[in-house]
Order: C-alpha cells, then structure tokens, then sequence
C-alpha cells in the first residue's frame, strides 16, 4: 500500500509562504512527477512528504493513517537524492546493505534483499566494487538499490538524474519507468524538465510558486491545458502563445498553437514569416520563424527534413482544431 494524502498541507519559512494549502492525492502505485520551473515549491513539498521538512499547517496522511508528526524513518518512504551519498570505501553490497544493517535485520533476509534489489537493477556483476569504479549510472542505480531494499510504501525521487549527461538520463528514464513497471510501487519524482515528466509519469502535477496549477495524466495537460501557464510549461517545444488581432479573430485573449500543429504549406498560407534558426534533425525540422506579425517568434516543427534555409520566406496554416482559446485571465475558454 502506498497511498499518500495532503490535506490544506502549507509551508512557510518565516513570514514568506512558499506553499499556500493544497490538497493533492497520490494513488496507491501510482507514478506521480512535480513538475515546474526551479522554485516553484516542487522539492519542498516532497520534502514535505518524506517528513524532512515540518509542515506548517495541514495533515499528510500515508495509507490512512496520520503521518503528519512523524520522524522520516517511520513513514515508510524511500527517497533517492539528486546526489548519490555512497560511502566510497564501501563495496556495492555493502552499500545496498547499509538501511539494513542498521535496522539490525538478520544476515540472510539483508543477502536475499541485496540480491533480489541487485538483479532487479542490474547490479549483480559489481557487487563487489566500489563506487569510484562505476559509471554515473551505475551509481545511480546503486542509490536506487539502497532505497529498494528497505520495502518502502512509496519512492520519493528528488531530481536522480540531473547530474548525468544527456545519453545517461535518457537511459535511467528508462531504467526508472522499467522499475515501476515491475515493483507496482508508488512513485514520486521531482524534475524540472518536463519531456521527464511526459514519458515517465502516469500523473503529472504542474506547480508555480508552490500552487498547483493543474493535476492529470501526460495526454490530459497536452490535449487540454488548464491556462496559459500549463500551456507554455508543456510540450517539447513549447506551445506558440498569441495575443491581439489573431486572438480577437478566435473570440479569446490569448490563442495557442503547438509547433507540430502548424502545417508548412507552399504558398496561400494564413500565416506569413521569415526563417530564422532551422535546426534540422533529420526526423523533424523546427523552424524559428520572425517577421510574422504574430509574436517575437513563432515556433513550428516539421516532419522530416524541410529545405528551407535562414532568410527564406515561409507559408504557415495553423490547424483550426487544434487551437487553443483562453480568457484575460488565462484560463481555457470552453
């Protein structure tokens, strides 16, 4: 089990409030990412939860139960930090073992535990080394393994994979997904990079300023984006925001339009514009369009690699279904 509950849960440092009180479920075996930009609250607020931070106002209730005045270590809750924290002159078992020997768990339930988590992860081949000898990722998984062993009730992931290059956080992306799959244990994981967010998470809750601004699945807040926040914060690349004249044309403020919803087109096009940056990538091509009367910059992807260069004109038709209307406000607009 493994459902998590905040109740009106707050924080404040002082007379600074940098969460106002929220509600939020978690789901038994759910796979739930914060997502915002840095500062918005996302790794308070799961250090709210792992009980290393006091609230200030509210109630966090872990499978029911009261969890609002306990120490970290009688929550049930693993968490895995953006820092490894292995002892180098520990081998990985030991490493893996250490939760367990200090609880004073008998030598063979911490061998079986250490040897299930090791092959779960891959590990069972550098047991015997130290972490000075393993790749980033491999210490990572190392982490991970720690937190395994302890058959916790959920995972807290505060940004794991930050310190690896680009190839490694795509790899343990992966590896992590792959893990929830096979443990079916709830998961909480804090990025700020929201493809992260959009492949891992079966639950995404999106935070500004540690207010919530929307919760749903990784479809729910690219179909349907609750306000002009969400809708800028989403999507790889972000989503074109417009105002004035085009906007009006729509009954909205503001309109939005998703790169990849902006067909090139070889002539006749309701939109006109410049090329920019074309960055190609052989799948896709996105072009960075000025001149539009639009907005600073207009971004469009193409699929395939489109030959148009910098300085060339472009012709863009927005597909009339996929644009998004919202009010001065900000909100969607039905």
């Amino acid at each position: 089990m493994g459902q998590i509950q905040l109740k009106q849960v707050s924080k404040s440092f002082g007379t600074t409030e940098v969460i106002p009180p929220l509600d939020l479920t978690i789901q038994d075996g759910e796979f739930t990412v914060f997502v915002g930009p840095s500062g918005c609250g996302k790794s308070t607020l799961l250090r709210l939860i792992a009980g290393l931070e006091d609230i200030t106002s509210g109630h966090i209730e872990i499978d029911g139960a009261d969890a609002t005045g306990v120490v970290p270590a009688k929550r049930g809750l693993a968490m895995v930090f953006q820092s490894y924290a292995l002892y180098p002159h520990m081998s990985v078992r030991k490493n893996i073992a250490f939760p367990l020997r200090m609880a004073k768990l008998e030598r063979a339930e911490i061998d079986k535990r250490v040897a299930a988590a090791a092959s779960v992860l891959n590990l069972t081949d550098y047991l015997d080394r130290r972490p000075g000898q393993l790749s980033g990722g491999q210490r990572q998984r190392v982490a991970i393994g720690r937190a395994i062993v302890r058959e916790p009730s959920a995972f807290l992931f505060d940004e794991p994979l930050s310190n690896l290059d680009a190839a490694l956080r795509v790899g343990m992306r992966l590896e992590i997904s792959e893990l929830h799959e096979r443990l079916k244990t709830t998961m909480i994981y804090v990025t700020h990079d929201q493809v992260e967010a959009m492949t891992m998470a079966d639950k995404i809750v999106v935070l500004q300023s540690g207010v919530i601004e929307q919760v749903g699945s990784p479809l729910e807040l690219y179909r349907a984006p609750r306000n002009t926040f969400v809708a800028g914060f989403i999507g790889s690349p972000k989503m074109n925001l417009l105002t004035g004249a085009e906007a009006e044309k729509h009954n909205a403020h503001t309109i939005g339009v998703r790169p990849e919803h902006i067909d090139v087109v070889d002539s006749n096009g309701l939109w006109q514009g410049t090329v920019g940056v074309a960055e190609h990538l052989g799948s896709d091509t996105f072009f960075h369009i000025h001149n539009t009367g639009l907005a600073d910059t207009l971004t469009v992807r193409a699929i395939g690699d489109v030959s148009l260069r910098h300085g060339d004109t472009i012709h863009l038709t927005p597909r009339a279904e996929e644009i998004h209307r919202f009010g001065k406000d900000g909100l969607r607009l039905a």
